[in-house]
């Protein structure tokens, strides 16, 4: 029988969910404990026990969770893969909520923990990765007060967009719901306060991204009016490095690139991403061989999962849909 989706699930906080969230690079990662909420958004209710006790001494063919909203996540299942070619992996994409950068926080901030309880109580991983920037930025408290389990999130790498640009002008492209949030005010804040910090919000980019990784052609206006998004503001001509705030952005690198110059660099958090979960599984027991990935879709009526062609190079070779 398929999970209900809609309820909360059935946990206590704990510190298992408070470690830590990957920034760029294995010199950038930072821990970020007890991040707050960065929308205005009803609280979580918590049930009594079960709860999901921290993952200390996992069993070798315990996986590692993936979650977006969509294939975005792959971009930071690659590089986890290359770092750990034996973990068990499953990727869950949220089909049936996509895409989140046009829902509000107070939506995400309920469904985001409800279906990663759910996706917890099914699979039983020994960590979860939130490989989306909009989930992050919006639910990861509320992930982390309701999951005893090591949780790493996903934020804007404007750390080391900072130490990288010359002019002193950096771009942050990202979903609509990603780039208002107040997090992204306070790591502007804290990392480029002596920078400008541009922002944009695309909506178009992750229905590009989808459409790419099924083999369909890109629009190209889609590309072009991100890039002029950032370009076309005060001072933007003089962006040299670009954020890509967004897991899904990367896929469509090339196409962006082309757009932006050579003069200007792209960035993203996923190799420091999957850093972070080599670090925080370090010593825990593996499988000896690979076993194929599973990827776990909840039914929606207007998209249907991808063909397995598209996920096997990132190792999956089972599809469900919950």
């Amino acid at each position: 029988m398929s999970p209900n989706w809609t309820s909360i699930i059935p946990c206590h906080p704990g510190e298992g969910g408070d470690l830590a969230v990957g920034s760029v690079r294995g010199d950038e990662i930072r821990t970020f404990a007890g991040m707050t909420t960065l929308g205005q958004s009803e609280p979580i209710e918590h049930c009594p026990p079960p709860c999901y006790a921290p993952r200390m001494n996992p069993a070798a063919d315990a996986p590692i969770l993936f979650f977006d909203s969509g294939l975005g996540g792959l971009t930071v299942l690659g590089p986890t893969r290359a770092l750990l070619p034996t973990a068990p992996i499953v990727y869950a994409a949220d089909y049936a909520g996509l895409p989140y950068g046009q829902k509000s926080e107070a939506e995400l901030a309920a469904r985001v923990p409800a279906l990663l309880g759910r996706l917890v109580e099914r699979y039983q991983p020994r960590l979860a990765v939130i490989a989306c920037n909009t989930a992050s930025t919006i639910a990861l408290t509320h992930v982390r007060a309701a999951l005893d389990l090591p949780i790493v999130g996903t934020v804007p790498a404007i750390k080391p967009a900072a130490a990288l640009t010359m002019t002193g002008t950096i771009g942050v492209l990202g979903t609509e719901a990603t780039v208002r949030q107040p997090y992204v005010d306070d790591l502007g804040a804290r990392f480029a306060g002596d920078k400008r910090v541009l922002r944009y919000g695309s909506p178009g980019l992750v229905t590009a991204a989808e459409a790419k990784l099924r083999g369909e052609p890109v629009d190209r206006q889609v590309i072009a009016r991100a890039v002029a998004g950032l370009r076309d503001q005060p001072g933007g001509a003089a962006i040299d490095v670009i954020v890509l705030a967004c897991t899904h952005f990367p896929l469509l690198a090339a196409e962006l690139q082309a757009v932006a110059g050579p003069s200007v660099r792209l960035i993203d958090g996923a190799e420091g991403i999957a850093r972070r979960v080599a670090e925080l599984t370090r010593g825990q027991p593996w499988l000896a061989a690979a076993s194929p990935g599973i990827a776990a879709f909840t039914r929606s009526a207007e998209r249907l999962p991808p063909p397995l062609a598209t996920l096997a190079p990132y190792g999956i070779g089972r599809i469900e849909t919950i």
